[in-house]
């Protein structure tokens, strides 16, 4: 018997929806649909606005983008069953993480911020939605990610080897998994910072497979500013977000150069994400035998 499930996910980067239809009967998931909304740019910047830092807020705007969200959110899922022509009665639940709008896990009142309403997911679906995955995980003093590190030793962990998982979003982070013991962190900055960049000088959402980065040339003193920052060296568990790795953070970098190129600074950015990946695992996972 089939145990379908439908999950929902937009990440830091705020390209678009993802939604996946999987089937969770057997030995290992099956997946059987998959599907992308991207986010019209009115919604990226609506997104963009109220997750800025220390930036007042109206509460209109954040509950009617709540809603908004959430509409999309459900019309991905309709859109998914449509494409795969599964029926909304054979699914069992839908998971939806959200869209985060601020994360801060190292205050003496840690929380972070979903939205896209699941009410709206639910009524519109007419799925049991399932949602607000992180919260209960920060009320336990934990970093508020739960679920990757358990679905990646699911279905990696019987290889029986040191590997670390790699995931590259607005925000990088590594899932380290040995025979001895598990572990999980944001490592830094991945797209979110390069995006900003591309699109502050050339207004591109990204860097297609990093061509303009490739076109400039790392600035090795701006490099070893940025590796300069706490959160590196900060041991695990940790986690981080846009609110660390903000505008003004680079900005407040930028300002101290004489002269630079746009693309060369682009090209750092690329190079900070990569290397910083590698200096996690090198520093925590130094067994690794597969990435």
């Amino acid at each position: 018997m089939s145990e379908l499930y439908i999950g929902l996910m937009s990440g830091t980067s705020v390209d678009g929806i993802d939604a996946a239809l999987v089937d969770f009967s057997g030995e290992t998931l099956k997946l059987i649909a998959f599907d992308y909304q991207p986010f019209a740019e009115e919604i990226k910047s609506k997104i963009h606005r109220i997750s800025c830092a220390n930036q007042p807020l109206l509460l209109s705007d954040y509950g009617a983008l709540d809603c908004e969200l959430g509409h999309l959110f459900a019309d991905a899922v309709n859109k998914l069953l449509e494409k795969s022509g599964v029926s909304k009665s054979e699914i069992k639940a839908v998971g939806s993480h959200g869209q985060t709008v601020y994360h801060q896990p190292n205050t003496a009142l840690p929380f972070s911020l979903q939205i896209g309403d699941p009410n709206v997911i639910a009524e519109k679906t007419g799925i049991t939605t399932v949602a607000d995955f992180r919260r209960r995980d920060m009320a336990a003093y934990g970093q508020g990610a739960p679920l990757a590190p358990a679905f990646h030793q699911a279905i990696f962990a019987h290889d029986k080897k040191n590997i670390t998982v790699v995931n590259i979003g607005g925000i990088a982070n590594i899932t380290i998994l040995s025979e001895e013991k598990i572990i999980a962190f944001d490592t830094g900055t991945g797209n979110t910072l390069m995006d900003y960049w591309i699109k502050k000088h050339l207004d591109f959402s990204y860097d297609k497979n990093g061509e303009w980065a490739k076109t400039g040339t790392v600035i090795p003193e701006l490099l070893a500013q940025f590796k300069q920052a706490e959160y590196f060296s900060a041991p695990p568990p940790k986690s981080t977000g846009k609110e660390y790795f903000s505008v003004t953070w680079l900005e407040q970098h930028l300002n101290v150069l004489v002269d630079y190129k746009p693309e060369d600074v682009q090209a750092t950015l690329c190079h900070l994400t990569a290397e910083t990946i590698n200096d996690a695992i090198a520093n925590h996972a130094p067994n690794t035998e597969q990435v």
